[in-house]
């Protein structure tokens, strides 16, 4: 395996805002080469920082997106015995069938240690996965190796990727793996750093709008029953939706008339319980 000199320090990227403690825990854990867990509610920009990264870094990115029933194997690479059987009975490929390695694809921790460049690898929603996935994933990125046993051959990381690993904080992860990774919590931004991240993505919105809007989104995030609150997309959604309409004034938030709740609460429930709260007047 190539020895991955030390990175450039990231500083944010041109849609990420960056504040310090998080610059630095990324770019220790760069140094390092250890995995970075980060926690928080969904929303608060976990994901978007791996984008962030490859972006600022120059490096591809390589998402894995953990799902409950996801087995290890199928990170590391998928054995295609339909395909190969197919081949076989009907003899209409170009592939030789005796040839196993032909049948072999790389899954998405198998992409990251082939590339012939340095990855950013992102494995999203990792408390989805039971303990022995997580356990072991962390074992296979510990060695950079890995085996495929069905052609007796082991695959070594050309590269050590950046590894960034996010969970929702759903299920508590073992504590073999919080020890062997480092670990942030992004909190959810306040109001003030809000505002920066909207000036980012609506650089000539209207001071009015912003504030408004602002203020009422941090009030509907305090309305009580709601499952699943809504979030920095959702507010970046309900922003883009409120532009478009050529009807909207400010001063409809200001009364408590607020349109297009369905883009901030995607819960049945949750919209319910706004507009019986908001509908009673109860902000």
């Amino acid at each position: 395996m190539t020895k991955a000199t030390r990175p450039a320090s990231f500083r944010g990227a041109s849609k990420y805002i960056l504040d310090d403690e998080l610059a630095k825990i990324v770019n220790v854990s760069m140094a390092l080469e250890m995995p970075l867990l980060l926690k928080g509610e969904p929303g608060t920009g976990k994901t978007m920082l791996a984008h962030a990264i490859a972006e600022s870094m120059g490096m591809p990115l390589i998402v894995l997106n953990v799902k409950s029933s996801m087995k290890l194997v199928e990170a590391l690479y998928q054995y295609d015995t339909l395909t190969r059987l197919n081949d076989s009975r009907f003899g209409d490929s170009k592939r030789d069938v005796s040839d196993i390695e032909a049948y072999i694809r790389m899954g998405k921790i198998g992409q990251a240690f082939v590339s012939d460049t340095r990855t950013v690898l992102l494995i999203d929603e990792i408390d989805k996965a039971d303990t022995d996935f997580q356990d072991d994933m962390l074992d296979v990125l510990d060695q950079m190796q890995f085996d495929i046993i069905e052609i007796d051959k082991t695959i070594t990381a050309r590269h050590r990727p950046v590894i960034v690993i996010t969970s929702n904080a759903k299920k508590d992860l073992s504590d073999p793996f919080l020890g062997r990774c480092n670990f942030h919590h992004i909190a959810f931004p306040d109001p003030d750093m809000m505002r920066l991240i909207l000036a980012v993505h609506f650089p000539k919105l209207d001071e009015e709008l912003l504030g408004t809007c602002v203020k009422t989104f941090y009030r509907l995030r305090e309305l009580r029953g709601i499952e699943k609150k809504p979030a920095t997309r959702e507010l970046i959604n309900w922003l883009r939706a409120l532009k478009s309409d050529p009807d909207f004034r400010p001063q409809l938030l200001q009364q408590g008339r607020i349109p297009y709740l369905g883009i901030l609460f995607k819960k049945s429930a949750d919209l319910f319980q706004a507009v019986q709260q908001l509908g009673r007047g109860q902000m």
